[in-house]
């Protein structure tokens, strides 16, 4: 008989996740497993799996012991990433909801790949400190459907790898066809997401920075929101802007708006990103 597992539907901005409770660590999803969930027609659907474990349940050198929780995210194609901005507010809300974990006392602690995080409520709902950021010196080359010519983009780290590129307009970013992966020259070891960025006339209102956002993630395709590209797009501008930049961004994605400001903190700059998660329902399923 397959086995049959619980599961909740949730999304950031349209940016969708299976969660899979598994407290303990008694599941073990193959990757093929994953991505039959994922799909789209023939499973559940979603851009990943969140996989809800306690650290502790976790093998030997992969437990967070500064967080009782861990994040197991896993693409829609069953690889293993680092971090996911919008997956960890989803895990946030689906945490406090069932109960295992509060907020509202102090701020809730999840382990990830990319190290433990720490969220807190905001006016968007709720807000994750992704922690220090790192921006490449060199440039990458990048190759798109829909782009007339090879653009120069910009390697952004926040926990996981980025790849910014400026476009001249709206038109152009909604011309470009991401249903085929775009080309990297030269191809980051371990990949990266992929964003493409309008900034808008004029960028900075009332000192925050707006830009607009569509996104090829790795192991997954386009998808209507990513909120670690939603960081490393701010980032990325904030970083072309100058000395002047705002610290204060509204990144505008075809899944909703999202919020990201840096803050200085004791070891340098953090970037921290705020966003609504919704949960939206939960049954059964046997796994393939």
């Amino acid at each position: 008989m397959p086995q049959t597992i619980a599961f909740t539907k949730g999304h950031g901005t349209g940016n969708d996740f299976v969660i899979v409770p598994d407290d303990d660590g008694a599941i073990d999803l193959s990757d093929a497993q994953v991505a039959a969930l994922c799909d789209r027609r023939f499973g559940i659907g979603g851009d990943g799996i969140l996989r809800v474990v306690r650290s502790g349940a976790l093998p030997e050198g992969a437990a967070t012991p500064d967080a009782e929780w861990f994040m197991d995210y896993r693409n829609a194609d069953g690889s293993a990433a680092e971090m996911c901005g919008n997956g960890i507010r989803v895990y946030a809300k689906y945490l406090v909801e069932t109960g295992r974990a509060t907020i509202d006392d102090e701020p809730l602690r999840i382990g990830t790949r990319a190290g433990t995080k720490t969220l807190t409520r905001s006016e968007l709902g709720f807000e994750v400190d992704l922690g220090l950021f790192a921006v490449a010196p060199d440039e990458v080359v990048v190759r798109a459907r829909g782009l007339d010519v090879a653009r120069p983009g910009q390697g952004i780290d926040v926990g996981n790898p980025h790849v910014v590129v400026a476009l001249s307009s709206v038109a152009e970013l909604d011309d470009l066809d991401l249903t085929v992966q775009p080309q990297l020259h030269p191809l980051p070891a371990a990949g990266a997401n992929i964003e493409f960025v309008v900034p808008a006339e004029p960028l900075v209102q009332a000192g925050v920075g707006t830009i607009r956002m569509r996104v090829f993630e790795r192991g997954v395709g386009e998808t209507l929101s990513c909120g670690t590209g939603v960081a490393a797009s701010a980032l990325a501008v904030r970083h072309w802007a100058g000395a002047g930049a705002p610290d204060r961004w509204s990144v505008e994605v075809p899944g909703g708006t999202l919020g990201v400001r840096v803050a200085r903190g004791a070891d340098g700059d953090h970037v921290l990103l705020s966003g609504p998660a919704a949960l939206v329902f939960s049954g059964e399923v046997a796994l393939a």
